[in-house]
């Protein structure tokens, strides 16, 4: 297989939660470019309709869907419509998330659960869902969204976000286990851990952390809005089929200070 055919994506439905906006709007416009059919969910259905249909104009078919990833009901309608669209679901992204900035002493406890439950649950219950359609075709591929403050602590004066923290390192060794129990499907389990890009959600810690960040940032820039698209197509394309259970950091060298 020549090496362009590796990173081909047409004829593959993906399904990116969070696809309506940052990051995930990014990685659900790399797999249009590679000619996969997307389908795009989340809470606002209004933003996931807006990209779906700029997409659409790239020759892919799209689908918008509404979507709370918490709730297993709206977990299997979602992996059932995208089913029955385009017959079949090759690609999950687990992208939704949500943070709470405050000091570990200070957390209140419904904002913990918040986070865990968008986070971990979320992301388990779509892993879950889709899986199960997964195992039935005997392929498929999930990449689950981390980060690389769920790789260690980090600097209070950039992120002082303990639930966000602990649910990111959560995602990382559910990503390894299921790689580990769906291996024998043919199923690849992977993550990528972003380091800081320009987001809604970001804006604030980027805003008050700027100096910092750039500190222990060797290519000392944040991320644009192209860098994670060749690693999410990477880890979605028959180029990663022997890489399962890995964790791609994609943060300008952060990790490695």
């Amino acid at each position: 297989m020549k090496v362009m055919e590796l990173f081909d994506l047409t004829g593959k439905t993906a399904l990116v939660t969070g696809g309506g906006r940052g990051l995930g709007e990014q990685i659900a416009e790399g797999f249009a470019e590679a000619g996969a059919n997307v389908v795009i969910c989340s809470r606002k259905l209004e933003a996931c309709q807006e990209v779906a249909d700029r997409l659409a104009k790239l020759g892919v078919k799209t689908l918008a869907l509404q979507c709370d990833i918490s709730d297993p009901a709206d977990a299997q309608r979602v992996v059932d419509e995208t089913v029955e669209a385009f017959g079949s679901i090759d690609i999950l992204v687990n992208n939704s998330g949500a943070t709470w900035g405050a000091r570990a002493e200070e957390m209140p406890l419904e904002a913990w659960k918040k986070v865990m439950d968008v986070n971990v649950t979320g992301t388990f219950l779509m892993s879950q869902a889709a899986g199960r359609k997964m195992i039935e075709q005997k392929s498929g591929k999930i990449i689950n969204i981390a980060s690389v403050a769920g790789l260690g602590g980090t600097d209070p004066r950039v992120m002082d976000t303990i639930g966000y923290n602990t649910s990111k390192g959560a995602v990382i060794t559910m990503t390894k286990d299921l790689a580990v129990k769906w291996g024998r499907h043919n199923i690849n389990v992977n993550a990528i851990a972003p380091g800081f890009f320009p987001t809604k959600m970001s804006k604030a810690i980027i805003d008050q952390g700027k100096d910092p960040i750039m500190e222990v940032t060797p290519m000392k820039r944040f991320g644009s809005d192209d860098d994670l698209k060749g690693a999410a197509l990477f880890l979605a394309s028959k180029a990663s089929a022997y890489v399962t259970g890995d964790v791609l950091i994609v943060d300008g060298g952060t990790h490695a200070m």
